[in-house]
Parts: structure tokens; C-alpha cells; sequence
């Protein structure tokens, strides 16, 4: 498992296992990710999707040597403000091909169904 970024530890997130060993990226409430007040910087909740995205891949593609991972876009929904608690975010990879991935990540708080923001991630592999 790799280690998170710089800007992954300065936004204080980090990496758990849920129950059914999905893979969660947790980002805890705090000045350093505030906007408005009261509310979540929509910088850190597209920083917890990408993450998570990430995090997806590089655990599909395993510890293979010499594939360089490129993001080609990057596309965030906000649905809802986040507020004052850790929000949660988790990826699904639609798609994974020899030169090309498709992530799909989403971020939510208190309950998993109403989620604040969404990101779709194409992702260039070089192998």
C-alpha cells in the first residue's frame, strides 16, 4: 500500500478498511480543510475524491513496476455543502484497460446514501 502524498496528510486524511474490506479515504473536519464558514473547501473535497480514485487504482494495478499513472480529466459534481464532520469518500473502477482507467469516486458524511460530491477520473496507464 502506497503512502499518501504531502497534501493527502496536510488535509489529515487517511486510509481505512470498512467492514466488507472496501477501502475508505477519511478527511477529518478542522481549519486547514474550511471555506465558508461552517463548510467544506470544495478544493479539499475534490483533493478526497482524487485520492480515493487513485487509491483504487493503485490498488488494482498491484505493485507493478514502470506504470506511470496520469490523470487525463477530472470531473466534480458538488451535491450538498459539507459540514462541520469526517467525511468519507470511496471509488469504483468502471473500467481498467492496458492504457486507460475509468474511476468513479464519491464523498458523503453522516449517511453513505446522500453524498456531497462525486468525481468521474479518466487516468492515462504507462506501461
Amino acid at each position: 500500500m502506497r503512502e499518501l502524498p504531502p497534501y493527502a496528510r496536510f488535509l489529515g486524511i487517511s486510509r481505512h478498511s470498512s467492514e466488507t474490506g472496501e477501502t475508505l479515504f477519511v478527511m477529518p473536519f478542522g481549519d486547514v480543510v474550511l471555506g465558508r464558514p461552517g463548510f467544506l473547501h470544495g478544493g479539499a473535497i475534490s483533493g478526497l475524491l482524487e485520492f480515493a480514485a487513485m487509491g483504487a487504482i493503485f490498488e488494482a494495478i498491484g505493485a507493478e513496476d514502470g506504470i506511470v499513472v496520469k490523470p487525463i480529466n477530472v470531473t466534480v459534481s458538488f451535491m450538498r455543502g459539507g459540514v462541520d464532520h469526517d467525511t468519507f469518500a470511496a471509488a469504483t473502477i468502471t473500467r481498467l484497460g492496458k492504457r486507460v482507467a475509468n474511476v468513479e469516486a464519491h464523498a458523503w458524511q453522516q449517511d453513505r446514501t446522500k453524498p456531497i460530491a462525486s468525481a468521474q477520473m479518466n487516468v492515462l496507464l504507462k506501461r
